[in-house]
């Protein structure tokens, strides 16, 4: 679509700082593939929790929750959703698990892009993988109740033929000489959230088109982190940059440099999380009680038990909340708030 027109991409011009990044993230796929041959057996409890969060988060950011225990059970047991907002969960995580399993084998078309969309609703009565059959607009519902228009897609009868230009777009691109996945994939990702060519489902989708083109481009960091995670973390982020790229895309006009930048940054964090999460994982590193100990003392800001979760792959939250009270009980810790929103803190 407009970001793959050929004038278009000849005419970026990249800051340094931009370069570095790219250069940056280069570097973290070859440390990816040491980690991957150095500390094997620590990489698929990172898979695991990586695999709950993304699944969370994904359909948090849209508003589709569940309890943490049933939404683990969906994730790792293949447990039957019992309502809607579980059996979205349960569709997205088997699209997540498809991509998982067979990126590389899998080619970008539109058909593709269809069938991700009719897993995600696949527990649902509601028809998956078809293209929107009405217009829809992207709207901010602001704090007082009013409604605030971000962005007028691409209008229903033409979403078809928008989504064909874009599939061929991409693949033209991926095929030349100079083509780099780092700088092709926020462009997809751009594109295809402009088109909005679903009347629900957009996001989760656009968030598996990117884990898929990392994936098939050698970026597997997604594997291990949760790059939706980082992305629900930064969300205010996310839509302000995706709010200023897609001003003047219809003329392709438009500037894609605050999406390409916080995407290159999403995906620095991510790895840069990975690198210290493999890092805290060595073999004989004690019991569970001494690994969640040892996060906690590592720790200088204030953190939730999230945070502890995600140093310690493999203990378990109960785990976790147990070693946090024995702490709290020996005048080590305290916390304060309840809840998802509660944090803990080192006594000084």
């Amino acid at each position: 679509m407009h970001s793959f027109n050929e004038g278009f991409l000849s005419k970026l011009r990249f800051e340094q700082s931009d370069i570095a990044a790219v250069q940056a993230l280069g570097a973290y796929r070859g440390k990816q593939d040491l980690f991957r041959q150095q500390t094997p057996e620590t990489l698929e409890a990172l898979r695991e929790t990586a695999r709950i969060e993304s699944t969370e988060s994904s359909n948090r950011i849209e508003g589709i929750e569940a309890p943490r225990l049933q939404l683990e059970k969906i994730v790792l047991q293949g447990a039957k959703p019992r309502n809607r907002s579980e059996q979205e969960i349960a569709g997205y995580r088997d699209a997540l698990a498809l991509i998982h399993d067979s990126a590389p084998a899998m080619p970008p078309t539109a058909n593709l892009i269809l069938q991700l969309h009719q897993t995600i609703f696949r527990y649902l009565p509601s028809d998956g993988g078809q293209w929107k059959s009405t217009d829809n607009e992207i709207v901010e519902r602001l704090e007082d109740g009013t409604r605030r228009l971000r962005f007028r897609p691409v209008p229903a009868i033409a979403t078809p033929q928008a989504m064909g230009d874009l599939v061929a777009g991409w693949q033209r691109a991926l095929l030349a000489p100079a083509s780099d996945a780092l700088v092709l994939t926020p462009l997809l990702v751009l594109d295809f959230l402009c088109i909005h060519p679903f009347r629900d489902g957009n996001g989760r989708v656009g968030r598996l088109l990117t884990l898929l083109a990392l994936y098939q481009a050698g970026y597997e960091v997604g594997r291990y982190i949760s790059l939706e995670r980082v992305i629900e973390e930064s969300k205010d982020t996310y839509y302000e940059a995706l709010e200023a790229s897609s001003q003047h895309w219809h003329e392709g006009s438009h500037n894609p440099f605050p999406w390409m930048r916080y995407f290159w940054g999403t995906l620095l964090r991510s790895y840069k999380e990975f690198e210290v999460r493999v890092g805290s994982i060595v073999p004989g590193r004690g019991s569970k009680s001494k690994q969640v100990r040892d996060a906690v003392n590592r720790q200088a800001a204030p953190f939730a038990i999230s945070d502890i979760e995600r140093l310690c792959p493999g203990v378990g939250r109960d785990t976790i909340r147990l070693v946090l009270r024995q702490l709290r009980d020996e005048g080590l810790v305290f916390s304060s708030g309840v809840g998802r929103s509660a944090k803990w803190r080192k006594e000084n």
